[in-house]
């Protein structure tokens, strides 16, 4: 019943001009903001290729570690969308006499800003909850998978005839894998002693979980070692003996990235785990989480404000538009600047908020206080 009295509801509380107006926004911000998104989604992803070609992950596998980026990838791409779809919506309508015919109606800047204003603010709210939970959710588990695949995972997807780089001091090659898992023909270079350098062959072996480390088990093979000292080749041939395959680098303590932690955690970095030169670099980030929502609002205003508060032209003016773009430009440079410059001295800090808010507070100042006080005027004579 609430589904289905939703759509009465909203043609009987919203007028059919704005339902029209808001649609076309809504419709361009999806496209606009999914297209965007999967296009830096597509040209990130290339750096895990070699995921692909030296430890032999799977399309899917490598599918579910790049999408687990995508929510970021929204929310950088979100502000910048809903400024674009706010200025070009408006503009087309304007070029093609909507407003003129919609201001000839009765409609006052106010009606007519209302479904950018609506749109503008879904987007802020989507970019709180992208900035707070869903992005540093998403962040944490694909640090999470992808060390799991440098580490352990890469171990199990040794392929029949390829040299599968394991870890970066180690390959294996196996001839075949029977259906049972037993390995035939293993070839294993191992580099991890640079001192020492070894090459172990086997006849076969076997993959199992010791203690969350992927080890083998060979059977029947040697070991040989070069002695750089002499020259000599040291052969030491055995029935049975256990190998480790993953990395010996110490990443088992992985170290957590500002983007993968809680909105508590950047403003109250943590001594054990941050240094007191970066403290300054956590917090920033953390009000940037905060602060970057605000600027869907501030964007969307600023392209508003260059379509409403303009004169009527028939010939169209290019100004005004060009304008809200070098403005809007503008803005990013001075928030990527003030940022870097927070990072180092955070008296600074106060000033994220207010340039991310202020734009987009002096426009409907601007655009909207004029017509607010006539209608109290009005209402006082009354």
């Amino acid at each position: 019943m609430i589904v289905r009295s939703l759509p009465s509801w909203l043609k009987a509380r919203v007028s059919t001009l704005d339902r029209y107006v808001f649609h076309q926004l809504l419709v361009a911000l999806l496209a606009s903001t999914g297209g965007l998104a999967a296009l830096i989604w597509l040209m990130q992803s290339l750096r895990f290729v070699s995921l692909v070609v030296d430890r032999g992950l799977s399309l899917r596998v490598f599918i579910e570690l790049t999408s687990l980026l995508i929510p970021s990838f929204v929310a950088v791409v979100l502000p910048i969308t809903t400024f674009v779809v706010s200025l070009f919506v408006y503009q087309r309508l304007a070029g093609d006499r909507e407003l003129t015919v919609m201001r000839a109606a009765g409609l006052s800047p106010i009606a007519l800003a209302r479904p950018g204003l609506t749109c503008a603010m879904m987007a802020t709210l989507i970019g709180f909850l992208l900035n707070l939970w869903v992005v540093p959710v998403s962040y944490h588990h694909f640090r999470q998978f992808e060390f799991q695949i440098r580490n352990k995972m890469a171990a199990f997807m040794l392929q029949e005839g390829v040299f599968t780089k394991v870890s970066d001091v180690m390959t294996v090659y196996i001839r075949e894998r029977s259906h049972d898992g037993t390995l035939h023909g293993i070839v294993v270079e191992d580099d991890r002693q640079p001192n020492s350098r070894a090459t172990i062959l086997a006849n076969r072996g076997t993959m199992m979980i010791v203690g969350d480390t992927p080890r083998v088990i060979l059977y029947d093979g040697s070991r040989q070692v070069i002695d750089h000292k002499t020259g000599r080749l040291d052969m030491l041939v055995f029935q049975q003996d256990s190998m480790d395959l993953s990395s010996t680098h110490q990443e088992d303590s992985r170290f957590r990235d500002a983007a993968e932690m809680s909105l508590h955690e950047l403003l109250n970095p943590d001594p054990r785990e941050v240094a007191p030169r970066d403290t300054g670099k956590f917090k920033v980030e953390g009000w940037r989480r905060l602060t970057s929502p605000l600027t869907c609002f501030s964007f969307a205003m600023v392209g508003l404000f260059a379509v409403l508060r303009g004169v009527f032209s028939r010939h169209g003016n290019i100004k005004r538009p060009l304008a809200a773009v070098l403005s809007v430009v503008g803005l990013l440079a001075i928030n990527l600047l003030l940022q870097n410059l927070a990072s180092r001295n955070m008296g600074l800090i106060p000033l994220i908020p207010l340039v991310a808010l202020l734009p987009g507070l002096v426009c409907a100042g601007i655009l909207f206080v004029p017509e607010l006080r006539l209608r109290a005027s009005t209402r006082s004579t009354v």
